[in-house]
Protein backbone atom coordinates (compact mmCIF):
# COMPACT_ATOMS: atom_id res chain seq x y z
CA UNK A 1 0.00 0.00 0.00
CA UNK A 2 1.91 3.08 -1.18
CA UNK A 3 1.48 6.36 0.69
CA UNK A 4 3.48 8.98 -1.12
CA UNK A 5 3.85 12.69 -1.61
CA UNK A 6 2.62 13.53 -5.09
CA UNK A 7 5.20 15.04 -7.39
CA UNK A 8 4.28 18.41 -8.87
CA UNK A 9 4.62 19.44 -12.51
CA UNK A 10 4.25 23.12 -13.42
CA UNK A 11 2.46 23.82 -16.70
CA UNK A 12 3.07 27.22 -18.35
CA UNK A 13 -0.05 28.86 -19.76
CA UNK A 14 -0.65 32.28 -21.37
CA UNK A 15 -3.37 32.95 -18.78
CA UNK A 16 -1.27 31.84 -15.78
CA UNK A 17 0.37 33.75 -12.92
CA UNK A 18 3.87 34.44 -11.59
CA UNK A 19 3.18 34.11 -7.85
CA UNK A 20 1.76 30.79 -6.68
CA UNK A 21 2.06 31.42 -2.93
CA UNK A 22 0.93 29.99 -0.56
CA UNK A 23 0.05 26.98 -2.70
CA UNK A 24 3.49 26.43 -4.15
CA UNK A 25 7.02 27.81 -3.90
CA UNK A 26 7.50 27.36 -7.65
CA UNK A 27 8.64 30.64 -9.20
CA UNK A 28 6.47 31.61 -12.16
CA UNK A 29 8.04 35.00 -12.82
CA UNK A 30 10.11 33.58 -15.68
CA UNK A 31 6.96 32.31 -17.40
CA UNK A 32 3.39 32.34 -16.19
CA UNK A 33 2.29 29.08 -14.56
CA UNK A 34 -1.35 28.18 -15.16
CA UNK A 35 -1.56 24.65 -13.76
CA UNK A 36 0.14 22.42 -11.23
CA UNK A 37 -0.33 18.72 -11.96
CA UNK A 38 -0.04 16.21 -9.10
CA UNK A 39 1.39 12.87 -10.19
CA UNK A 40 2.54 9.61 -8.61
CA UNK A 41 6.02 10.02 -7.17
CA UNK A 42 7.00 6.67 -8.69
CA UNK A 43 7.10 7.27 -12.43
CA UNK A 44 7.00 3.50 -13.01
CA UNK A 45 3.79 3.06 -11.02
CA UNK A 46 0.51 2.31 -12.83
CA UNK A 47 -1.09 5.40 -14.32
CA UNK A 48 -3.90 6.67 -12.07
CA UNK A 49 -7.43 6.98 -13.40
CA UNK A 50 -7.76 10.56 -12.11
CA UNK A 51 -5.69 13.71 -12.47
CA UNK A 52 -5.56 16.30 -9.68
CA UNK A 53 -4.58 19.88 -10.49
CA UNK A 54 -4.39 23.41 -9.14
CA UNK A 55 -5.26 26.19 -11.61
CA UNK A 56 -4.29 29.88 -11.37
CA UNK A 57 -5.85 32.40 -13.78
CA UNK A 58 -4.80 35.96 -14.54
CA UNK A 59 -6.80 36.14 -17.78
CA UNK A 60 -9.80 34.26 -19.23
CA UNK A 61 -9.22 30.73 -20.47
CA UNK A 62 -10.56 29.61 -23.80
CA UNK A 63 -14.20 28.59 -24.16
CA UNK A 64 -13.92 24.83 -24.58
CA UNK A 65 -15.55 21.42 -24.33
CA UNK A 66 -14.37 17.86 -23.65
CA UNK A 67 -15.59 14.60 -25.23
CA UNK A 68 -17.39 11.83 -23.37
CA UNK A 69 -16.05 8.27 -23.20
CA UNK A 70 -17.90 7.10 -26.31
CA UNK A 71 -16.63 9.89 -28.57
CA UNK A 72 -13.11 9.71 -27.16
CA UNK A 73 -12.86 5.95 -27.72
CA UNK A 74 -14.11 6.35 -31.28
CA UNK A 75 -11.10 8.66 -31.76
CA UNK A 76 -8.73 6.05 -30.33
CA UNK A 77 -8.39 7.58 -26.84
CA UNK A 78 -8.95 5.54 -23.67
CA UNK A 79 -11.65 7.78 -22.17
CA UNK A 80 -13.30 11.17 -22.21
CA UNK A 81 -13.09 13.93 -19.65
CA UNK A 82 -15.54 14.96 -16.96
CA UNK A 83 -14.13 17.25 -14.28
CA UNK A 84 -15.01 19.15 -11.13
CA UNK A 85 -13.77 22.47 -9.77
CA UNK A 86 -13.44 23.58 -6.15
CA UNK A 87 -12.93 27.34 -5.90
CA UNK A 88 -10.09 28.07 -3.46
CA UNK A 89 -10.11 31.84 -3.95
CA UNK A 90 -11.72 34.32 -6.32
CA UNK A 91 -11.17 38.02 -6.78
CA UNK A 92 -14.22 40.31 -6.68
CA UNK A 93 -16.09 40.03 -9.98
CA UNK A 94 -14.47 36.71 -10.94
CA UNK A 95 -16.75 34.52 -13.01
CA UNK A 96 -17.00 31.20 -14.79
CA UNK A 97 -19.04 29.96 -17.73
CA UNK A 98 -20.83 26.61 -17.49
CA UNK A 99 -23.22 25.43 -20.19
CA UNK A 100 -25.40 27.58 -22.43
CA UNK A 101 -28.07 30.08 -21.44
CA UNK A 102 -30.53 28.72 -24.02
CA UNK A 103 -31.00 25.73 -26.27
CA UNK A 104 -29.50 26.08 -29.75
CA UNK A 105 -29.10 23.97 -32.86
CA UNK A 106 -25.69 22.64 -33.87
CA UNK A 107 -25.67 25.12 -36.76
CA UNK A 108 -26.46 28.01 -34.42
CA UNK A 109 -23.61 26.92 -32.17
CA UNK A 110 -21.23 26.74 -35.11
CA UNK A 111 -22.26 30.23 -36.23
CA UNK A 112 -21.79 31.61 -32.71
CA UNK A 113 -18.29 30.13 -32.56
CA UNK A 114 -17.40 31.57 -35.94
CA UNK A 115 -18.59 35.13 -35.27
CA UNK A 116 -17.55 35.25 -31.59
CA UNK A 117 -21.06 35.59 -30.16
CA UNK A 118 -20.52 32.35 -28.24
CA UNK A 119 -19.36 34.65 -25.42
CA UNK A 120 -22.98 35.79 -25.07
CA UNK A 121 -24.33 32.27 -25.43
CA UNK A 122 -22.39 30.85 -22.49
CA UNK A 123 -24.10 30.90 -19.08
CA UNK A 124 -21.81 33.08 -16.93
CA UNK A 125 -22.00 33.22 -13.14
CA UNK A 126 -19.93 34.76 -10.33
CA UNK A 127 -17.89 32.49 -8.08
CA UNK A 128 -16.60 32.68 -4.53
CA UNK A 129 -14.39 30.66 -2.23
CA UNK A 130 -15.86 27.23 -1.51
CA UNK A 131 -18.03 26.99 -4.63
CA UNK A 132 -18.17 23.59 -6.31
CA UNK A 133 -18.80 23.20 -10.04
CA UNK A 134 -19.22 19.88 -11.83
CA UNK A 135 -18.44 19.87 -15.56
CA UNK A 136 -19.80 16.72 -17.23
CA UNK A 137 -18.20 15.79 -20.54
CA UNK A 138 -19.90 17.69 -23.35
CA UNK A 139 -20.46 20.84 -21.26
CA UNK A 140 -19.20 24.04 -22.86
CA UNK A 141 -17.27 25.89 -20.15
CA UNK A 142 -14.75 28.61 -19.42
CA UNK A 143 -12.82 30.13 -16.55
CA UNK A 144 -12.43 33.86 -16.00
CA UNK A 145 -9.50 35.73 -14.49
CA UNK A 146 -8.62 36.02 -10.81
CA UNK A 147 -9.39 32.45 -9.72
CA UNK A 148 -7.44 29.77 -7.90
CA UNK A 149 -9.11 26.37 -7.97
CA UNK A 150 -8.53 22.68 -7.47
CA UNK A 151 -9.63 20.39 -10.28
CA UNK A 152 -10.21 16.66 -10.29
CA UNK A 153 -10.80 15.03 -13.66
CA UNK A 154 -10.76 11.85 -15.65
CA UNK A 155 -7.21 11.43 -16.88
CA UNK A 156 -7.40 12.96 -20.33
CA UNK A 157 -5.92 16.09 -21.87
CA UNK A 158 -8.32 16.17 -24.81
CA UNK A 159 -9.77 19.67 -25.13
CA UNK A 160 -11.75 21.04 -28.06
CA UNK A 161 -11.14 24.79 -28.06
CA UNK A 162 -14.05 26.83 -29.40
CA UNK A 163 -13.04 30.44 -28.76
CA UNK A 164 -9.72 31.83 -27.52
CA UNK A 165 -9.99 35.64 -27.31
CA UNK A 166 -7.69 36.15 -30.29
CA UNK A 167 -4.72 34.25 -28.86
CA UNK A 168 -4.15 32.55 -32.23
CA UNK A 169 -4.19 29.01 -30.85
CA UNK A 170 -5.82 26.24 -32.84
CA UNK A 171 -9.60 25.88 -32.61
CA UNK A 172 -11.43 22.55 -32.88
CA UNK A 173 -14.83 23.61 -34.15
CA UNK A 174 -15.99 20.40 -35.87
CA UNK A 175 -15.22 18.12 -32.94
CA UNK A 176 -16.41 20.71 -30.45
CA UNK A 177 -19.82 21.04 -32.07
CA UNK A 178 -20.07 17.25 -32.39
CA UNK A 179 -19.59 16.61 -28.65
CA UNK A 180 -21.22 19.71 -27.15
CA UNK A 181 -24.41 19.59 -25.13
CA UNK A 182 -26.51 22.27 -26.84
CA UNK A 183 -29.00 22.79 -24.00
CA UNK A 184 -28.59 24.44 -20.59
CA UNK A 185 -27.55 22.21 -17.71
CA UNK A 186 -29.91 21.35 -14.92
CA UNK A 187 -29.32 23.36 -11.73
CA UNK A 188 -26.41 21.92 -9.75
CA UNK A 189 -27.03 19.63 -6.80
CA UNK A 190 -26.01 20.92 -3.40
CA UNK A 191 -23.21 19.16 -1.50
CA UNK A 192 -24.33 16.47 0.95
CA UNK A 193 -22.91 16.34 4.47
CA UNK A 194 -22.34 12.71 5.44
CA UNK A 195 -20.90 13.40 8.91
CA UNK A 196 -19.57 16.39 10.81
CA UNK A 197 -16.24 15.76 9.09
CA UNK A 198 -17.22 14.60 5.58
CA UNK A 199 -19.07 16.54 2.88
CA UNK A 200 -19.68 14.97 -0.53
CA UNK A 201 -19.18 17.75 -3.08
CA UNK A 202 -19.55 15.74 -6.30
CA UNK A 203 -20.60 12.14 -6.91
CA UNK A 204 -20.43 11.21 -10.60
CA UNK A 205 -20.14 7.98 -12.53
CA UNK A 206 -16.37 8.53 -12.77
CA UNK A 207 -15.26 9.96 -9.42
CA UNK A 208 -16.28 11.24 -6.01
CA UNK A 209 -14.97 14.51 -4.56
CA UNK A 210 -15.28 15.16 -0.81
CA UNK A 211 -14.18 17.85 1.62
CA UNK A 212 -12.79 16.72 4.97
CA UNK A 213 -12.75 19.00 8.01
CA UNK A 214 -10.84 17.26 10.79
CA UNK A 215 -10.40 18.85 14.23
CA UNK A 216 -7.00 19.60 15.73
CA UNK A 217 -5.21 16.78 17.50
CA UNK A 218 -7.58 14.08 16.27
CA UNK A 219 -6.57 10.67 14.94
CA UNK A 220 -8.24 8.80 12.09
CA UNK A 221 -8.02 5.74 9.91
CA UNK A 222 -8.43 6.25 6.17
CA UNK A 223 -9.65 3.06 4.51
CA UNK A 224 -8.73 3.86 0.93
CA UNK A 225 -9.52 2.07 -2.28
CA UNK A 226 -6.75 1.50 -4.80
CA UNK A 227 -6.51 5.21 -5.72
CA UNK A 228 -7.22 8.04 -3.28
CA UNK A 229 -5.93 11.61 -3.52
CA UNK A 230 -5.78 14.00 -0.55
CA UNK A 231 -5.07 17.71 -1.14
CA UNK A 232 -4.54 20.00 1.88
CA UNK A 233 -6.40 23.32 1.74
CA UNK A 234 -5.70 24.43 5.32
CA UNK A 235 -3.88 23.07 8.36
CA UNK A 236 -1.48 20.15 8.69
CA UNK A 237 -1.53 16.40 9.21
CA UNK A 238 0.54 13.26 8.82
CA UNK A 239 -0.84 10.47 6.65
CA UNK A 240 1.17 7.41 7.50
CA UNK A 241 4.73 8.74 7.58
CA UNK A 242 4.05 11.47 5.02
CA UNK A 243 3.58 15.03 6.29
CA UNK A 244 0.84 17.02 4.57
CA UNK A 245 0.56 20.81 4.51
CA UNK A 246 -1.18 23.48 2.47
CA UNK A 247 -0.90 22.98 -1.28
CA UNK A 248 0.53 19.47 -1.00
CA UNK A 249 -1.12 16.25 -2.10
CA UNK A 250 -0.80 12.68 -0.90
CA UNK A 251 -1.53 9.58 -2.97
CA UNK A 252 -2.80 6.54 -1.06
CA UNK A 253 -2.79 3.33 -3.05
CA UNK A 254 -5.38 1.40 -1.07
CA UNK A 255 -5.59 -0.18 2.36
CA UNK A 256 -5.55 1.45 5.79
CA UNK A 257 -3.63 4.66 6.47
CA UNK A 258 -3.46 6.62 9.69
CA UNK A 259 -4.17 10.37 9.79
CA UNK A 260 -2.75 12.38 12.69
CA UNK A 261 -4.10 15.92 12.57
CA UNK A 262 -1.95 18.87 13.65
CA UNK A 263 -2.67 21.72 16.04
CA UNK A 264 -4.53 23.80 13.45
CA UNK A 265 -6.81 21.02 12.22
CA UNK A 266 -7.01 19.93 8.59
CA UNK A 267 -9.27 20.93 5.74
CA UNK A 268 -8.64 18.78 2.69
CA UNK A 269 -10.16 17.59 -0.55
CA UNK A 270 -10.33 13.84 -1.10
CA UNK A 271 -11.00 12.31 -4.51
CA UNK A 272 -11.27 8.72 -5.67
CA UNK A 273 -12.70 6.84 -8.69
CA UNK A 274 -16.12 5.50 -7.71
CA UNK A 275 -19.77 5.91 -8.63
CA UNK A 276 -20.78 6.86 -5.08
CA UNK A 277 -19.29 7.79 -1.71
CA UNK A 278 -17.45 5.09 0.22
CA UNK A 279 -19.22 4.87 3.58
CA UNK A 280 -16.28 3.26 5.36
CA UNK A 281 -13.68 5.75 4.09
CA UNK A 282 -12.95 7.46 7.41
CA UNK A 283 -12.96 6.18 11.01
CA UNK A 284 -12.10 8.14 14.13
CA UNK A 285 -9.49 6.55 16.37
CA UNK A 286 -9.50 9.11 19.19
CA UNK A 287 -12.59 10.49 20.90
CA UNK A 288 -16.16 9.58 20.07
CA UNK A 289 -17.09 7.70 16.93
CA UNK A 290 -18.38 9.52 13.87
CA UNK A 291 -22.12 10.01 13.74
CA UNK A 292 -24.06 11.01 10.63
CA UNK A 293 -25.46 14.53 10.69
CA UNK A 294 -28.81 13.01 9.70
CA UNK A 295 -30.16 10.43 7.29
CA UNK A 296 -28.50 11.29 4.00
CA UNK A 297 -29.09 8.18 1.88
CA UNK A 298 -31.71 9.84 -0.31
CA UNK A 299 -29.60 12.98 -0.72
CA UNK A 300 -26.58 10.97 -1.88
CA UNK A 301 -28.76 8.99 -4.29
CA UNK A 302 -29.99 12.23 -5.84
CA UNK A 303 -26.49 13.67 -5.98
CA UNK A 304 -25.12 10.55 -7.64
CA UNK A 305 -27.99 9.85 -9.99
CA UNK A 306 -28.77 13.31 -11.30
CA UNK A 307 -25.52 15.21 -11.24
CA UNK A 308 -24.70 14.40 -14.89
CA UNK A 309 -28.25 14.75 -16.23
CA UNK A 310 -29.09 17.40 -18.78
CA UNK A 311 -32.34 19.11 -19.63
Amino acid sequence: MPIEHASVQAMPKPWGVGDLQPWSSIDGTGGAVGELWFERADSNAPTPALLLKLLFTSAPLSIQVHPDDTFARAMGMPNGKSEAWYIISAEPGAQIGVGLNRRVTPQELRTAITNGSIIDLVQWRPVAKGDVIFIPAGTIHALGAGIVLAEIQQRSDTTFRLFDYGRQRELHIDNGVAVANIAPLRPPRHPVRLTLERTVLVASQHFVLERLELPEGSSWALLADSETWVLALDGHAAIGLAALSVGQAIFVGGGRASIEVGANGLTALVAYPASGPIGSLLHRLSGQSIKPVRSVASDVTKLTGLVEAHT
